[in-house]
């Protein structure tokens, strides 16, 4: 590896360059070509890649929201994660191209800077932050909540600090112990959704529930688009994850290829168990008319829907698994996909310099991580106290990541079409002109609460962007040799 105190500063305009512009050389996959050390651990496979992006999405992730995601629907909750699948897809073909582009940790906050220009970039990946840093708190209190319900002796505070302690061991250790454990928790999670099948299917074939019907997809007297897409703004929470991939592109050990096709098929996946589980459940659900009229306050939904099938029992194991696989699989990933996000920021100047801070054995970013656990514990004890502590943590994850994605549609766009002159219409201009009018229609329809509070992040991001600006700290990418 070259020395970066010698190595002469990159043509900013070339393949290869550390400029907005920059193209890796053909076949290149490593940062040293975009003008920084390469710091992280390589150690992850296309397989390691494919179970964390499973496990951030979690395949069992509509038990946790299925009430909500029925109500909004009018019932068709089937539909609702079909629609949120298509428009999830087409968000990770343009994280496919971005990836092969830049293969650097950072996300959506990367792609934009290097694919349209960096104060581009600052807000991209200001905005994910939203959705990163405020997940891992959702997780945790969703867990707690539900573990209290179980265990009410212990509360809920006690279950989210253990929680919180117990993923940071996990992520010091280093990736590869990471991905070990999120082998061994997709594992658990699709035995127990397997379980959920197929009682659920046997009970249906039996008579219990209101047997198979296709209200699920669609439903005549209650559809609308603006009900549906409504409901979308809600169901995307379960996809949210597949993105996480990307930060580790500085860790993955193949090609830069290996990242988007992980990412599509990790989507592909998800999605289909998602349709799979809630069509079933919806069809077990024990009285739908006053689900949809009344909701689903207590959270139990789908637990209520498994004890039909299965008896008492079975709406246990589902619940004490949603438990599980939200406050530790789930949330484990993403404080390593945060903590990547971060590190990435403050290499280029954007956050504090601290974050950059890489273990020297571990090869992890162990400031980063500590950080995204602090942050976790003080908002999960705060918004517990708060009634609507989980609903408003929801609204702002969901706006925060599919802002960010617009953005990662335009600098495709941006980046192949405007710069490079690309002539792969169907990739570079269809793909993510359809999927950012997707997700346009999505937030237009999310929760007013959703919208108020994100433009709010939006000026402070807007104008934590002036003060740096100010400061002489401008937005921009920059070498390793200039840091």
């Amino acid at each position: 590896m070259s020395d970066p105190r010698t190595t002469p500063s990159p043509d900013l305009t070339k393949p290869g360059g550390t400029g907005a512009g920059a193209v890796p050389a053909a076949g290149a996959a490593g940062v040293e070509e975009f003008g920084y050390r390469q710091e992280l651990k390589r150690s992850l496979t296309f397989t390691d890649l494919l179970v964390y992006g499973l496990v951030f999405m979690v395949p069992i992730a509509p038990f946790g929201i299925f009430g909500s995601v029925f109500q909004g629907s009018g019932g068709m909750i089937a539909l609702a994660y079909a629609i949120g699948g298509l428009a999830m897809a087409f968000t990770a073909a343009s994280y496919s191209q971005m990836s092969r582009a830049f293969p650097m940790a950072g996300s959506v906050y990367t792609y934009a800077g290097r694919g349209i220009a960096q104060p581009v970039g600052f807000m991209a990946g200001w905005m994910i932050l939203l959705d990163y840093v405020l997940v891992p708190a959702l997780l945790y209190l969703i867990a707690a909540v539900a573990m209290n319900s179980i265990v009410t002796s212990i509360p809920v505070w006690v279950w989210l600090i253990g929680f919180v302690v117990l993923n940071t061991v996990v992520n010091y250790f280093g990736i590869e112990f990471t991905a070990r454990v999120n082998k061994i928790m997709l594992v658990a999670e699709l035995i127990v959704l397997a379980v959920f099948l197929v009682i659920g299917v046997i009970a249906l074939a039996t008579g219990e529930g209101r047997g198979f019907d296709f209200t699920p997809i669609y439903n005549s007297d209650t559809f609308s688009l603006e009900l549906v897409f409504g409901a979308v703004s809600i169901a995307v929470l379960s996809f949210l994850g597949f993105d996480g991939i990307s930060t580790l592109a500085e860790e993955n050990r193949d090609s830069a290829r290996s990242i988007g096709k992980a990412m599509i098929a990790a989507l592909a996946l998800a999605g289909t168990l998602f349709i799979v589980q809630t069509w079933v459940a919806a069809l077990l659900v024990p009285d739908p008319d006053t689900l949809i009229a009344e909701g689903d306050a207590a959270g139990t939904a789908f637990y209520d829907a498994a004890e039909v099938a299965g008896g008492a029992w079975l709406g246990t194991l589902t619940a004490v698994a949603t438990a599980v696989a939200w406050g530790f699989a789930n949330s484990l990933v993403a404080q390593a996909a945060t903590s990547r996000l971060l590190f990435a920021m403050a290499r280029d100047r954007q956050l504090p310099a601290f974050l950059r801070q890489v273990h020297p054995t571990r090869r992890v970013p162990v400031n980063a991580t500590l950080l995204v656990a602090v942050v976790s514990l003080v908002l999960g004890l705060y918004m517990e106290s708060r009634e609507d502590g989980i609903t408003l943590l929801s609204t702002l994850v969901n706006f925060g990541a599919l802002s960010a994605f617009l953005l990662l549609h335009v600098s495709v766009v941006w980046h192949y079409v405007g710069r490079l002159g690309s002539r792969n219409y169907w990739l570079h201009l269809a793909v993510p002109v359809i999927g950012f009018a997707i997700l346009a229609y999505v937030v237009y329809n999310a929760q007013v609460a959703a919208q108020e509070l994100g433009f709010v992040w939006l000026v402070v991001g807007l104008v934590l962007m002036g003060v740096l600006i100010a400061t002489g700290r401008k937005p921009e990418i920059r070498a390793e040799e200039d840091l």
